[in-house]
């Protein structure tokens, strides 16, 4: 390697530079994920026209459209940044995602404005989702370009840390203003950390404001080597479009999925399905986070070493085989079996089912709440999902009402076709009344007994999740940096993280929660993460080379 192509050391500025990139990286980390860690509240501030269940997964789908969107500001802002410059793309960056939490925190409810809220809620998570899209491909490769050749990894792995320190800033300003609003949060202190965010939103434009631009640009800019047309070269000549596929579907896919299960949807399954009290549940995430985070630097800074795909490959297929449920090394089994012991002994000693003509089952996904279910199939598995039961569903004779079985138990299901409004709400208050007393008798737990809550035992299951995802998140930065050239990088490396994390990730606790609702076994939304973790590690062991020693400012 030449003299001339070969990174120097970094300076004390170059240091003070990339450690602010990563700072204002967090706080932006920090407004997106104030929305997925309030869902739950969310769902009933905004979407409180809707029944509970489906107030819920419409709120998960809002924060899903924040995802859904990023792909698109990947785009938008990967072009401005290999055609003006790294710095002064994601300083415009921070200023709409902040500017859009901040409005978050003053928007009226659903009871004030009616459906505008929900519209313009979700009008905000999109612009959220693209200035975000924007966002992680300018920080990352402002580092590596920054870092000196054989330290990528380890510079890099400081930015993969902000999405965790993000979150984790995230939950503790909720519980710090859970504790100082009380019985008020829900009503109108879960404002306060939206609109403390325009505080960080002018740190964070400071700290924009004081870094210098890429060393590696500005010496593509001074050779006259820019790319004219980012999105063309990247996307419209094979080789590397071909790069961009093997990216998306051989590495960003599957470190996606580990990453949501191992920190949102582990949150999501306490609360939701095991019914842990949210101030326990965000409590011991946030230690977990505490504990785990340094191995983004560990494992990130290790790559340099040893490789970048050895690590990634080696997370997913360990979260493979940790996450399938029903064996001894299940964690989410560990997770049941220690956060609510009394739901695990009921699944095994009073096991549910529900026997229907499955001709009038239908998918159990109703995002928009405008769907009615009239059939006994339907209304029985909505009743049963509502309340955490896992059940299996047995084919009963045609036309004949469901029955639902708890223990020795029977229940008489009904269907709401032809019944006048009036009827139909007593039958349902009559069944789900029935259900629930059903439930209690067979020791099947409405919420998580506190005092048999084994607080170690998962915290140490919540450790392992946060190890795997910094395992396959720590090196990938780097590894996407080197992937491309300097003059189409931004926009090359943006696209395929932003539709692996954004969509195949960002989707993940809702098609989840979904799978387990059409199926009735609480952990069958654990497959989702399994196959497309499977794919990547497949594709991934394949097809994707090293890259720990390219040399990336002979690139151009």
């Amino acid at each position: 390697m030449s003299t001339s192509t070969k990174a120097a050391p970094m300076t004390a500025e170059e240091r003070k530079v990339i450690f602010a990139s990563s700072l204002g990286t967090v706080f932006e980390w920090y407004d997106f994920y104030l929305y997925g860690s309030l869902a739950a509240i969310m769902a009933k501030q905004f979407f409180s026209g809707l029944d509970a269940g489906s107030a819920f997964i419409f709120a998960l789908l809002a924060f899903a459209a924040g995802f859904i969107v990023r792909p698109f500001g990947a785009l938008v802002f990967g072009r401005l940044g290999d055609l003006i410059g790294r710095k002064y793309t994601f300083l415009v960056t921070i200023l709409l995602m902040g500017g859009a939490t901040f409005i978050v925190g003053c928007l009226p409810n659903y009871a004030t404005i009616g459906v505008a809220a929900p519209v313009i809620l979700i009008a905000l998570r999109m612009l959220q989702g693209l200035a975000l899209g924007g966002e992680y491909g300018g920080a990352a490769t402002y580092v590596a370009e920054h870092a000196p050749h054989g330290k990528r990894g380890a510079y890099t792995a400081w930015i993969q840390t902000t999405a965790t320190l993000g979150l984790f800033l995230s939950l503790l300003v909720i519980l710090f203003t859970r504790e100082l609003t009380g019985p008020n949060f829900d009503v109108w202190g879960w404002r306060v950390p939206f609109l403390l965010s325009i505080v960080l939103l002018g740190v964070s434009v400071y700290i924009r404001l004081s870094m210098n631009e890429s060393p590696a640009f500005k010496k593509m800019k001074e050779e006259g080597k820019l790319s004219k047309a980012p999105l063309t070269e990247s996307f419209g000549q094979w080789k590397n479009l071909k790069i961009v596929i093997l990216a998306l579907f051989g590495l960003v896919a599957g470190q996606a999925v580990v990453w949501y299960t191992g920190q949102f949807y582990a949150l999501f399954y306490l609360t939701q399905v095991l019914k842990v009290d949210p101030k326990t549940a965000n409590l011991l995430i946030a230690a977990s986070l505490v504990i785990g985070t340094p191995f983004f630097v560990i494992f990130g800074s290790l790559s340099d070493r040893i490789g970048r795909k050895v690590i990634i490959m080696g997370g997913l297929l360990i979260a493979i085989i940790l996450y399938i449920p029903n064996t001894p090394v299940s964690l989410f089994n560990g997770l049941t079996h220690f956060a609510n012991p009394a739901l695990e002994k009921a699944m095994a000693t009073a096991p549910a089912s529900i026997t229907a003509d499955l001709n009038e089952c239908t998918f159990q996904f109703n995002p928009t709440g405008t769907a009615k279910f009239t059939s006994s199939c339907d209304i029985a598995k909505q009743v049963m999902a509502s309340n955490s039961a896992s059940y299996t569903t047995i084919a009963g004779p045609a036309g004949g009402n469901a029955v639902v079985k708890i223990g020795d138990t029977e229940i008489q299901g009904y269907s709401a076709k032809g019944l006048a409004p009036a009827d139909a709400k007593a039958k349902d208050a009559e069944f789900k009344k029935a259900i629930r007393d059903a439930l209690n008798a067979a020791g099947y737990p409405a919420k998580a007994d506190p005092a048999g809550i084994n607080h170690a035992a998962i915290l140490g299951i919540l450790v392992i999740l946060v190890i795997l995802v910094t395992m396959v998140y720590g090196p990938i930065a780097a590894m996407l940096v080197e992937m491309f050239p300097t003059r189409i990088r931004y926009t090359s490396m943006s696209l395929p993280y932003h539709i692996g994390n954004g969509w195949f990730g960002g989707l993940m606790p809702t098609i989840a929660f979904a799978l387990v609702a059409q199926n009735g076994n609480i952990y069958y939304g654990l497959w989702y993460p399994i196959i497309i973790a499977t794919m990547t590690l497949v594709i991934g062991v394949l097809f994707i080379k090293e890259t720990k020693d390219v040399d990336i400012y002979a690139q151009d």
